[in-house]
């Protein structure tokens, strides 16, 4: 298939260089049973995880499939046209998209957003996101969603203020009957300010043994999509002085 250039909603040159960059990127829907090796899920299903893409509210439409990457395959960076392009798998009940429309700076808290439209669709999931954004700085947003609605959500530049934490991580805590070696082996303490804690690797444990984004022989698919309007409105913001 021809690789589409097409701006649309961007105003940005597809060859403008991208300021900043990603480090994790990921929403992820785990849906029962949550004890399942990641090395045990079912192979990628390619149609799935663009049906997954497609239904993701940053994006308008899946425009081409680019192919299949290994999990550990960062997102491209470079420049403008990279940044729609996203990461997407679908391994039988788990289902997860790596999305640069997921990156903020604090202005507004698109993993946040997007976390609460598949809390809706997959009332018996649990929803994990973690997402950094590099900029002079590293500005984190985390999320867990858990079925029995414990939650929570984290934001904020790491080890500066104002860092913002909604909901009650020690509700998440004890819903997933985390131990404190658990929480002292991935180096989580939540006796330390918010601004110092490691939320994405809370995150992860809610993921635990299943998280499949670890994995150099997990696949993904990359897809060409075009993001939403709002979505690209956000990543000019963002990305682009």
């Amino acid at each position: 298939m021809a690789r589409m250039t097409n701006t649309d909603h961007w105003t940005s040159a597809p060859d403008r260089t991208v300021r900043g960059g990603m480090g994790l990127c990921h929403l992820t829907v785990a849906q029962p049973p949550f004890d399942v090796d990641a090395r045990d899920l079912p192979a990628q299903d390619p149609a799935a995880a663009r049906a997954f893409a497609e239904s993701c509210p940053s994006v308008e439409e899946v425009r081409e499939d680019i192919g299949p990457r290994s999990v550990l395959t960062p997102l491209p960076s470079s420049v403008r046209e990279d940044l729609d392009i996203v990461h997407a798998g679908a391994w039988g009940g788990m289902l997860s998209i790596a999305d640069p429309a997921f990156a903020t700076d604090g202005n507004h808290e698109p993993l946040l957003a997007a976390a609460t439209v598949l809390r809706e669709r997959f009332p018996d999931a649990r929803i994990v996101g973690r997402v950094a954004y590099h900029g002079g700085g590293e500005h984190t947003e985390d999320v867990v969603w858990l079925p029995d609605g414990a939650m929570f959500h984290a934001s904020g530049w790491f080890g500066d203020e104002p860092f913002v934490v909604s909901g009650d991580p020690r509700a998440v805590i004890a819903s997933l009957e985390l131990k404190r070696w658990q929480l002292d082996n991935a180096g989580v303490d939540l006796r330390e300010d918010a601004n110092e804690v490691e939320w994405a690797r809370l995150a992860g444990l809610a993921l635990g043994p299943s998280d499949p984004w670890g994995w150099e022989e997990i696949r993904t698919t990359a897809f060409r999509v075009r993001h939403a309007e709002d979505a690209v409105r956000a990543m000019e913001a963002l990305y682009f002085v």
